[in-house]
């Protein structure tokens, strides 16, 4: 691992990051073989088969992170950033310490939490946790713990510190359970919490926005369990809190455990109740056949059973025939119809699904779809001959469709479905209907997948990048939120910000009042570095 100078500069280390991309696309063999011992996606390559990765500016920011023993470019900034504050100060660096090491529910920001920054960061100040019992708490130091539980043992259930919180929230919220070397340590300073007689249903109030930390929320609680089960998926920490008597339905935690089966399966056996959590619905979102099967195994009676709503999420979120054959076992109506009407079949043939359409005909739900139907749903399976066969018997359609039925090409936009998008748009959809979970345009939703190909067809053919979506802003706050974010794995924002300038977006200038971000047709923008390069003009230094 490489050390990092005392006071590392971010703008020194942008300049090395630009430095190895640049070495890569000239081939430089020392390049080549820093990519490959450091980027993951490069190793084990043979020196042609990098340079086919085309490898781009945030690969080399993750080389480089990595090389100085960091997962992310952003824990990496996120360390310089606060190691550059006074260490002269420590509830600064407190403050430094927490903002890292929690997530925005807990600190009131927007920032995902960066354990290997702030384990990093304890490194280079191991007196924090001495000096302050809630960095204790995070960091599992059950020494520091215990001492301050002798001096006041009525501290195990107050909350306090600089965010507030109760000590078994701050030791089962941290990011430093996925870190090897404090996960022991953590469980012993849960244990040690319990076995004074710290309450395992502690909780605090969210501070995502519209709360914050100085108004957290009343009405969505974080509990001590929802930490371990839900923030930092670590089974053996659920099932600890649990046979303490933590309580399962907490309202979060079986949601949000969701990504860790494991801990799912606890929740359940514990008690957890599937009805009234929406966690039927998120395992759909998330494509997970057996821990879906697994709710449905606890969900006898629920309410969600008895709504046809679920059977559509799971046709909307483009689910498996299996999928449609669990719900189906489990007592779901397939005969079940939308308020305007339309069957689960006919549902299923609009979003371009035939075999989960041929499962639903199968327990006798089938149907002879109307004409418009079957051109929607060879529009959605991407069958341009099909579709134009109909069309040319009625030469009114698609204008001829209801809005609901307009509203598929956001839908399948959304879904990443490129070729049924480019089938509508060629047929006369209207390009910029809105749709999706956040009423967007089909353009706004290719940039938020990072699909620019998608975003250069649709702009081609007339979209726009002032096309609002239910937020409230337009494509270039879409472009900014995503290129920070990555909601969707090998996105190309890059290509994103290059087809919305050549389509008349403006170029960016650096923003006077602040250097981190920049403005875009007279607004104030953030963007991820190698986009904010794009858009400032220094496209051939990336």
């Amino acid at each position: 691992m490489k050390p990092l100078p005392s006071r590392p500069d971010l703008d020194q280390l942008k300049k090395q990051a630009k430095e190895l991309l640049a070495d890569y696309r000239r081939g430089a063999p020392e390049a080549i073989d820093r990519f490959r011992a450091s980027l993951p996606a490069a190793a084990g390559l043979d020196h042609a088969a990098i340079i086919q990765l085309r490898l781009r500016l945030h690969d080399a920011q993750s080389c480089l992170a990595r090389e100085h023993g960091f997962d992310t470019w952003a824990d990496l900034k996120g360390f310089v950033e606060a190691i550059r504050l006074k260490a002269a100060d420590p509830l600064t660096l407190a403050r430094a310490f927490f903002n890292l090491v929690y997530a925005g529910d807990i600190t009131g920001s927007m920032n995902g939490a960066r354990p290997t920054a702030a384990a990093r960061l304890l490194s280079d100040h191991p007196h924090l946790a001495a000096q302050n019992p809630w960095i204790a708490c995070a960091s599992g130091d059950v020494a520091v713990v215990r001492s301050q539980i002798q001096a006041s043992p009525s501290w195990i259930n107050q909350s306090g510190g600089p965010l507030n919180l109760p000590p078994l929230v701050a030791a089962t919220h941290s990011s430093l359970l996925r870190i090897a070397d404090f996960k022991v340590r953590l469980y012993e300073t849960v244990d040690l919490l319990l076995e004074a007689g710290a309450d395992p249903n502690q909780s605090v109030g969210s501070r995502w926005s519209p709360a914050s930390l100085n108004a957290p929320s009343e009405e969505y609680r974080l509990s001590a369990l929802y930490g371990a089960a839900g923030q930092n998926h670590d089974p053996e920490l659920t099932r600890r809190l649990l046979t303490a008597g933590a309580d399962p339905n907490d309202n979060e935690s079986l949601y949000h455990s969701l990504e860790a089966p494991a801990c799912t399966r606890l929740l359940l056996e514990a008690g957890a109740v599937v009805t009234g959590t929406n966690a039927l619905y998120r395992c759909l979102d998330l494509d997970d056949l057996d821990t879906f099967r697994l709710l449905l195994a606890h969900a006898s009676g629920a309410k969600e059973l008895s709504d046809a709503q679920l059977l559509f999420w799971a046709i909307r979120r483009r689910r498996s025939p299996a999928h449609i054959e669990a719900l189906l076992a489990a007592g779901v109506d397939p005969m079940a119809k939308t308020r305007d009407g339309v069957s689960a079949y006919t549902q299923a043939l609009r979003y371009g699904l035939p075999d989960v359409a041929d499962v639903l005909r199968s327990v006798g739900a089938g149907e002879d779809p109307k004409e418009e139907d079957r051109f929607v749903a060879a529009c959605a399976r991407g069958d341009l001959v099909a579709a134009r066969q109909i069309k040319a018997l009625r030469p009114d359609l698609p204008q001829g469709l209801s809005e609901i039925q307009l509203r598929l090409l956001p839908e399948l936009a959304a879904a990443g479905c490129a070729e049924a998008v480019r089938a509508m748009v060629e047929l006369g959809w209207p390009i910029g209907i809105r749709g999706g979970d956040w009423n967007a345009s089909a353009l706004n939703h290719a940039v938020f997948r990072g699909d620019g190909a998608l975003a250069r067809f649709l702009l081609e053919r007339g979209a726009s990048w002032t096309e609002e979506h239910g937020f409230g802003d337009n494509v270039c706050g879409t472009l900014s939120w995503a290129s920070l974010n990555q909601p969707v794995d090998n996105g190309d924002w890059v290509a994103c910000a290059e087809v919305l300038v050549a389509s008349g977006m403006p170029p960016a200038l650096r923003d006077p009042a602040d250097p981190q971000n920049v403005l875009v047709a007279g607004k104030r923008r953030q963007f991820s570095d190698e986009v904010t390069e794009f858009l400032l003009g220094r496209s051939g230094d990336i």
